[in-house]
């Protein structure tokens, strides 16, 4: 489990798609069935991980696979993720939000994000304000229904409050330390980025739809 209080901004090294299969990078991977290794620099994220670790990359949940000790990590990216997820967006060089797990004993910063990516947004609009940029981005409507406003929701990971919704759009302020320390302060128009809506949301509605709730009709 994770808080969506991204701990640094790493850099992707590597990243090696399986041949084969359809789809590709650039946000083409739909119905792509190959799978992927990638490997990150986190210098912080590295220092205590440990083989089998969880580190969310970008909002996306991957398991360490590898730990040279040189600051770097290697994740699989199975075929799922790349599917569901912008991970086949990136590239060498590329800027990714890192958090490692929570702690038990920590302090929940943001709201509970399992790293479980449910869709990708796409930015639609940015407005800069004198500290502080209001952004809409544009997600499935079949998505928009869990996302409320004064809600939580996290975008390529990191964990803000929604401020306005729409059909197919919502909208987020971000705050002077989001924009300068997670990728969202150089999210242009356009930019892809990884959905996680508010997990109590899903499990409501899926209670509510089999009649579970006392007094709710089947």
């Amino acid at each position: 489990m994770f808080t969506g209080i991204v701990e640094e901004v790493g850099t992707v090294v590597q990243l090696d798609l399986a041949p084969g299969g359809t789809g590709g990078a650039g946000g083409d991977a739909a119905g792509d069935d190959r799978d992927a290794r990638l490997v990150l620099r986190g210098p912080l994220v590295t220092s205590d991980a440990r083989h089998g670790d969880s580190i969310a990359v970008s909002g996306v949940c991957l398991t360490v696979t590898d730990l040279p000790g040189d600051g770097t990590f290697a994740v699989d990216v199975m075929p799922e993720s790349l599917r569901r997820t912008a991970l086949a967006d990136l590239a060498p060089g590329s800027p990714v939000n890192l958090e490692r797990a929570v702690r038990a004993d920590a302090r929940l910063g943001g709201h509970v994000v399992q790293g479980h990516v449910d869709g990708v947004g796409t930015v639609r609009r940015r407005t800069p304000g004198p500290r502080w940029d209001e952004v809409e981005i544009a997600l499935d409507p079949a998505l928009a229904r869990y996302v409320a406003e004064k809600g939580s929701v996290a975008v390529a990971g990191v964990s803000l409050t929604v401020t306005a919704v729409g059909p197919d759009w919502f909208g987020v302020s971000l705050i002077p330390t989001t924009l300068a320390e997670t990728t969202l302060g150089d999210a242009a128009v356009g930019t892809r980025v990884n959905l996680e809506v508010d997990v109590l949301a899903k499990y409501v509605e899926r209670l509510l739809s089999a009649g579970a709730v006392a007094g709710v009709a089947r």
